[in-house]
């Protein structure tokens, strides 16, 4: 396992013209710097800071704009993206807080529909979006690695992260729109080190910049060491993920070889 991973950062607004063009720069760069994955932020495609304002309108299909835009910027750069978007469900006029995982050669590899929904901190996710179901854990492939997707508040339940090691996540990724107040910042860094800590896992963390949130991407080691940290402006950090570094925190610290508790309908 030695793909190189890019989180990238930026602040999404409603006008979503220039959400893509801040993404396309993103992405090249990502590219340019020799990244095989780059994962960018939850509601990259359209963001609204006020959870009453009303989706659907500004939401999309999955082979919609953004989903094709994604794709030809993919195939264009010849890596694999990962990003967040607003996609519709006509028949409630609600959306799901999706995200898209696209191939290098410009398909759709899979979708991850957030289930929990941030309605936490005077917030209400839940008034405009419709929770994925609960089926089986997105997980995708680049050059053995094992990728697994989950999306910001899903961060705050470790058994979101536990599913997807138990299907071989040895990578998990988070897009999110981490808003800032007072100490969330410190609640983003810890909950994604422990994540890696107790899974034995690397994380790679996008998040959406100021003045909404907080941003500090980051990419985290098995052993919660922070390898990257984009820091609180747009841009993007990248490491070099290693095998050998999995393999050895999960010979000294065996935790999930050890576990003795399993998530419902999994077994060691």
């Amino acid at each position: 396992m030695s793909p190189k991973v890019a989180v990238a950062q930026f602040s999404a607004g409603t006008d979503k013209a220039q959400n893509r063009k801040n993404i396309a720069a993103l992405i090249a760069e990502a590219a340019s710097e020799g990244s095989e994955l780059v994962v960018l932020p939850e509601n990259a495609m359209y963001s609204h800071p006020d959870s009453s304002s009303d989706l659907y309108p500004h939401s999309e299909d999955l082979d919609g704009e953004f989903s094709r835009f994604l794709q030809a910027a993919a195939r264009t750069n010849h890596l694999w993206v990962v990003a967040g978007m607003t996609e519709s469900i006509h028949s409630t006029r609600k959306v799901h807080n999706t995200v898209l995982v696209v191939n290098p050669d410009g398909a759709l590899q899979g979708t991850y529909r957030k289930v929990h929904l941030y309605d936490a901190f005077g917030y209400r996710e839940s008034d405009s979006v419709q929770a994925g179901e609960l089926d089986g854990p997105t997980t995708f492939s680049i050059g053995g690695t094992t990728f697994g997707l989950m999306t910001c508040y899903d961060l705050r339940f470790p058994e979101s992260a536990r599913r997807l090691v138990d299907v071989g996540a040895e990578v998990i990724v988070i897009p999110a729109a981490w808003v800032a107040g007072p100490l969330k910042e410190e609640h983003w860094s810890t909950l994604l080190r422990a994540r890696a800590i107790e899974n034995t896992v690397y994380v790679a963390a996008a998040g959406q910049t100021g003045p909404v949130c907080v941003g500090r991407s980051v990419i985290v080691d098995p052993a919660g060491v922070v390898k990257a940290d984009a820091g609180p402006q747009p841009g993007l950090a990248t490491h070099l993920l290693a095998a050998e570094r999995l393999a050895e925190v999960r010979r000294v610290v065996p935790v999930l070889e050890h576990r003795r508790f399993f998530l419902e309908g999994n077994s060691k």
